[in-house]
């Protein structure tokens, strides 16, 4: 369609405004900041790209470098600078409210790290296996349990643990309390162990154990959790119990008694919960399979898990 160009509007273009004649430069007043800005006729920036950088003799750059760390003179003056200023009463109260923010608050956990169904040559079977604690970041009361029983009987081993940990790393904390096995036999002991966070992100727990009779025994666990993605877990985890000698009330040999291994994938709906299945291999070794086989059971075997893994 032809358009009709001679109703158009053409608005004049603004008269340029006269150039400034310039002046000559002032001194900025006293206290004020100098900014430099470029002009139009700078030089273009230098073209170092075709310089040979491995010819260039570097040298003297770092020859008048410290050998390491600050010079004396950095600690010259007072600990709390700003105590200087503010006063050190203020400052106190600063630090400490810092110190209770990072770090030092009382948090408290309960962990139920294994509650699931165990199926076995036909067999159908639970287990547990929670923790829950209570403190700071140095200092927390421990509370842990563990069983497991067949869904058609009695629980056939249950134990709680009270104990303290305190941090010796920051990685690890020592944590020193009673044990009390409730099944088979009610038998109180002594625990001292470590658990944290081992170097390839592995968690640890291990302890031993000293019950009233002398008996001396030992357990270590580790699992590592693989990300395969952001809900996708996959677990690895093996656990050892050791004895230093045979406690035939309770069908363990002397060694090395039990010893297991499984593998568990879990899924997190939420980071809270999150359902898993799995398979695990569970051997007795040396005196304690001989036992196993004098009483007619297995002393090794392979057992399919479902549960879930949760906490508060």
């Amino acid at each position: 369609m032809a358009q009709d160009h001679s109703q158009h509007q053409h608005t004049p273009a603004p008269t340029p405004a006269p150039t400034p004649t310039p002046s000559e430069p002032q001194e900025p007043p006293a206290g004020s900041i100098r900014i430099r800005l470029p002009t139009r006729n700078a030089p273009p920036p230098a073209d170092h790209s075709a310089m040979d950088h491995s010819q260039m003799d570097h040298s003297a750059m770092t020859a008048n470098l410290p050998a390491s760390g600050p010079p004396p003179r950095a600690f010259d003056g007072p600990a709390h600078a700003a105590a200087a200023i503010w006063g050190e009463e203020a400052m106190e109260v600063a630090r400490a409210r810092n110190h209770e923010i990072h770090g030092g608050g009382t948090y408290a956990t309960l962990l139920v790290e294994r509650a699931e169904a165990r199926f076995h040559d036909g067999e159908e079977g639970y287990l547990w296996d929670a923790q829950g604690w209570y403190g700071d970041a140095l200092d927390k009361l421990v509370v842990k349990t563990e069983g497991e029983g067949s869904f058609d009987g009695p629980i056939e081993e249950a134990e709680v643990q009270l104990l303290w940990g305190h941090a010796i790393t920051p990685w690890f904390d020592l944590q020193a309390g009673l044990r009390l096995d409730v099944k088979p036999d009610v038998t109180p002991q002594l625990a001292l162990g470590v658990q944290g966070l081992a170097p390839y992100n592995i968690h640890v727990d291990a302890a031993a154990f000293l019950s009233d009779r002398g008996d001396v025994t030992a357990r270590i666990e580790a699992e590592h959790d693989m990300r395969l993605t952001q809900r996708l877990i996959l677990q690895p985890r093996v656990e050892a119990e050791f004895s230093a000698q045979d406690i035939p009330e309770l069908g363990v040999g002397a060694g090395l008694p039990h010893l297991s291994a499984g593998l568990r994938l879990r899924y997190e709906i939420a980071r809270e919960f999150a359902p898993y299945v799995g398979v695990e291999y569970e051997a007795a070794t040396g005196r304690t399979a001989d036992l196993r086989r004098a009483a007619g059971e297995d002393a090794s075997g392979i057992a399919l898990l479902v549960g879930v893994r949760t906490f508060f």
